[in-house]
């Protein structure tokens, strides 16, 4: 149960979004969108310090792509853009593009389409 819990989800693709959200509700998790990276980063940096417990972050989106947006995040000068917990979410699961998320600053590597049992046992894995 994920109850008190926030997560900022960052997807650009509406299905997907809806999909994920629903998983994360089911679980009793408050969920903010946001459509693309660069609103991410502006939601992030808005909200106020540890209002988030995790960010779920795609990847491949327009405006600014999810790499780009961590490193923005981790770049904010508060402390826990340092610490919160970015979760990749992506259809490319190869070792490269996995390098490339964690070099980019993302903890973990989810490939799409999301299995939720996996998606609740990483998320988990940050709550404890």
């Amino acid at each position: 149960d994920f109850a008190g819990r926030r997560i900022l989800l960052v997807e650009d693709n509406e299905i997907n979004m809806e999909i994920a959200r629903t998983l994360l509700e089911f679980r009793n998790a408050s969920v903010d969108g946001a459509c693309n990276g660069q609103q991410a980063v502006e939601m992030f940096r808005s909200s106020p310090q540890n209002h988030y417990d995790a960010v779920l972050m795609d990847v491949r989106m327009p405006v600014m792509d999810g790499l780009e947006a961590t490193k923005e995040i981790r770049k904010l000068p508060r402390e826990d853009a340092r610490t919160i917990p970015i979760i990749a979410m992506t259809a490319n699961a190869f070792d490269e593009d996995m390098k490339k998320s964690r070099k980019a600053g993302m903890n973990e590597h989810l490939a799409k389409p999301i299995e939720p049992e996996t998606l609740y046992a990483r998320l988990a894995s940050y709550f404890r």
